[in-house]
């Protein structure tokens, strides 16, 4: 037998027993993993350590040596994750929908856990305890496939938090660490069909690219993000300004910043040369159309290749439209389905953005970084689906889920 496939069946085994665990229980494994985490910080800040060494040292530069490099307060707000979610209400158990049929049958509609959940994802040790969490709280047991770059950051963090799971009773093996790094090791689990019940792959293109050729189980892509803002001719400039500035500069290298700007013709004269202004003070390299470089001159030409680009850099492409449905368009041909922002004072038009819109989540006067599990109240978020399924947007406790339909009668058969 396979360590892929051997862990797959342990997992099935702590599913099974996790499903039943009470509410309690969990939240006592949760608040217990947060204190050894946080009573850990050294030893996982050591271990990541090794991890940014190495992958500097092969070359590893810019959003991505950023998202590996975990710090004291990175790790104080992993362990914070873990009280948060315990702290949220638990999905498992909930009556969604009780009805009466005419010949007496009761129908219940219950929500009840998925089973096994994987997650493969690249440098980015903070996943490993926002994944645990969430699979804990809904009743789900998680396998964790992390890259090879940040293997010994993930270690430190599952062998932190895994003896507090079991000593506060939790299932063995409901949290386990796939160490194989190896391509052949993912498409293993890729194709675990009947032992996996949702894989969520959190990587770049190539990961995604192996996941639809190769999969077998059921997924959902956790999808780039080439969000865009657009600054409508009934703009209050100065919010435009700081939504602009947050999104692209506050953190660059997630999937949340903003990497495109739609800008208003009528107010493209107006907003245009302050805002590219204060983009480039904060380091923002700006590339745009030919439009926008006839008001801003200091803009460098943007390629057909910048309109569907996530730079997760100091980077941002510019371009000016006729309108909010020219807006729209651009946003239906370039974008990922991730995050989209229009900033207007006028309801009517942000309610037809909205509408017209076809991302997961659309933002009225407000940054795209907002989108995240955490600022929605979910506690963490295990992935962020730009699929049209059941789980759009930061997958939290309820779309870590599935229903079951009870029917409950008093001795009736069929006609």
């Amino acid at each position: 037998m396979s360590a892929v496939l051997d862990i797959a069946m342990r997992a099935r085994t702590a599913a099974t027993e996790l499903a039943l665990t009470t509410t309690a229980v969990k939240n006592a494994g949760l608040m217990s993993a947060a204190t050894a985490l946080d009573a850990a910080t050294a030893t996982v800040l050591g271990a990541n350590a090794r991890d940014v060494a190495s992958a500097r040292d092969n070359g590893t530069r810019g959003a991505l040596l950023e998202r590996l490099t975990l710090t004291a307060p990175r790790v104080a707000a992993m362990a914070q994750g873990l009280r948060d979610i315990a702290g949220l209400p638990d999905p498992v158990g909930e009556m969604l929908e009780q009805f009466h049929r005419p010949n007496g049958l009761e129908i219940r509609k219950v929500r009840v856990p998925l089973g096994v959940i994987a997650v493969i994802y690249e440098a980015r040790p903070n996943v490993t305890a926002d994944v645990a969490g969430l699979c804990i709280k809904s009743g789900n047991a998680a396998i964790l496939r992390g890259s090879a770059t940040a293997l010994h950051s993930n270690t430190a963090v599952v062998n932190a938090i895994t003896p507090a799971l079991d000593a506060a009773g939790l299932p063995p093996h409901s949290v386990q660490l796939l160490d194989d790094t190896t391509r052949e090791g993912a498409t293993e689990l890729m194709r675990l069909r009947g032992h996996i019940d949702l894989l969520v792959p959190r990587g770049g293109p190539a990961l995604i690219e192996q996941i639809i050729e190769t999969a077998t189980v059921p997924y959902v892509i956790d999808g780039d993000g080439n969000c865009h803002i657009y600054v409508d001719a009934e703009a209050d400039l100065a919010m435009a300004g700081r939504i602009v500035l947050n999104a692209k500069t506050s953190r660059p290298s997630v999937c949340n910043a903003a990497e495109k700007l739609l800008v208003h013709a009528d107010i493209a004269e107006a907003f245009l040369p302050g805002m590219v202004t204060t983009l480039e003070a904060a380091g923002v390299e700006v590339r745009g159309d030919a439009r926008s470089r006839a008001i801003a001159p200091s803009i460098r030409p943007a390629t057909d290749d910048d309109w569907g680009a996530e730079y997760l850099d100091l980077i941002m492409a510019v371009r000016v439209v006729a309108d909010g449905g020219a807006a729209i368009e651009h946003i239906t041909r370039h974008g990922s389905g991730h995050t989209e922002a229009i900033v207007t004072e006028n309801q009517s038009t942000a309610r037809s953005f909205v509408a017209r819109c076809p991302s997961a989540v659309v933002a009225v006067n407000a940054s795209t970084r907002f989108t995240d599990g955490g600022e929605f109240g979910y506690g963490a978020e295990i992935g962020n689906s730009t699929q049209r399924l059941h789980a759009r947007g930061p997958m939290g406790l309820r779309e870590l889920t599935t229903y079951r339909i009870e029917v409950w009668g008093d001795g009736q058969v069929r006609e």
